[in-house]
């Protein structure tokens, strides 16, 4: 299969030019426009249907749904709560710092290796202000994405729903720009990973793709990462938001495998193929993550300096930092990606490659679409504030 070239990227106005396409103002002078601006070229056609019919049930379902859901991030979460970030990453215990740096640190011309605990909290304060830093930024990407689903989606349950997920999403970006500003510190750029993929599937043409890409891949690593977190974390501010966040992000994959299981029914083998080989370059491809060199920046450590202790390390403990994230993530792709039909299109084409890279173990788990109700915490919150109300199993009230 021939990998589709990107759209070529559009050029930086100069000082004074006329905001693209709408002749109303100015944008900033280029250096100003790098520094806290992005611009995308979005390629997709915008869609009116005059077909208000309401027959996607599953998608009306996830709609009402969405909007009995809708959770304020003002009164909602308490942000009188006093945050210690030290506290915070004390009570993590080991998973705020792994292993595999403190092992670095014992190794000869590790530039760690005259660190105590003190270093070492402010390595776990910074690692938590990165990991959080880049829930906003693909929080943000998300909101956007899911505009562009309002507008291209053919189908108006799926407008209505996606609409919802713009709010959900904007409130998420929110609730972590929040968090980071009054609670931690200043926030880091975003990475080049999470740049990459998203900014890809705002310039493709192929509506789908934009469904695909962040219902399917990064809203299965965003659960994921958030889960990872709310497992750790005790503080109460950030453990509620996670919570929070999480039951809207299930619903999002759910709306994803209801939408596009119906579309790909109709889609050819060669349009199949591009869908596989989209999810294999996704994943396979990006498997390996980098600690952000930012944090090692403004610890003062240089990152060519740290990286060999680090990779030398990871060799000893015979793991890396995000094995179980990774084993998280997949988790929850492999089986919401076999529930689309898209892992044994074309003679098993995707099953082939995610089964060399021994993915497969992960196929039978349960899927988002089926699961996403015990991620609602925002429904059992409420239901456990009522009288006599007694928590179900699971909901983590």
């Amino acid at each position: 299969m021939t990998r589709r070239p990107p759209p070529p990227a559009p050029p930086v106005p100069g000082p004074g030019a006329p905001e693209p396409g709408t002749g109303l103002g100015t944008l900033p002078a280029p250096a100003d426009l790098r520094a806290g601006v992005k611009l995308v070229e979005d390629h997709a056609t915008r869609v009116f249907t005059w077909d208000y019919r309401r027959d996607r049930t599953q998608l009306v379902t996830l709609y009402n749904k969405a909007m009995g859901a809708q959770w304020n991030s003002v009164t909602d979460l308490d942000w009188d709560t006093d945050v210690d970030p030290e506290r915070v990453v004390a009570d993590m215990g080991d998973d705020a710092v792994p292993r595999l740096f403190r092992v670095a640190a014992t190794l000869p011309g590790s530039p760690l290796a005259a660190w105590g605990e003190p270093e070492f909290t402010r390595l776990g304060v910074e690692l938590l202000t990165a990991r959080l830093s880049q829930f906003m930024h693909g929080e943000q990407g998300a909101m956007i994405t899911a505009a562009k689903l309002v507008e291209t989606v053919p189908w108006i349950d799926a407008k209505y729903y996606a609409a919802t997920q713009t709010m959900d999403e904007a409130r998420h970006t929110e609730v972590f720009a929040r968090y980071i500003d009054t609670k931690l510190a200043d926030s880091y750029p975003m990475s080049p990973f999470l740049d990459e993929q998203i900014t890809a599937l705002m310039e493709d043409a192929r509506w789908d793709i934009a469904y695909l890409g962040m219902q399917i891949v990064i809203e299965s690593l965003a659960l994921a990462a958030f889960g990872e977190l709310h497992r750790t974390v005790t503080e109460p501010l950030l453990k509620k938001l996670l919570r929070y966040v999480m039951s809207d992000e299930a619903r999002h994959v759910a709306f994803g495998i209801v939408s596009l299981s119906e579309l790909y029914q109709g889609l050819s083998s060669a349009e199949l193929g591009e869908r596989q080989e989209f999810l294999a370059e996704n994943t396979l491809r990006n498997r390996a993550r980098s600690t952000t060199p930012e944090v090692w920046e403004r610890l003062g450590v240089p990152v060519r300096a740290v990286v060999p202790s680090l990779m030398e390390a990871a060799t000893m403990t015979g793991g890396s930092v995000f094995a179980g994230f990774q084993r998280a993530f997949f988790a929850k792709l492999v089986p919401n990606v076999r529930k689309l039909g898209l892992l044994d299109a074309n003679d098993g084409w995707l099953r082939e490659r995610w089964g060399q890279a021994g993915l497969l173990e992960f196929e039978f788990a349960t899927d988002t679409a089926e699961e996403y109700e015990r991620y609602d915490a925002v429904s059992a919150h409420r239901a456990a504030q009522t009288p006599g109300h007694e928590p179900a199993a699971g909901t983590g009230v």
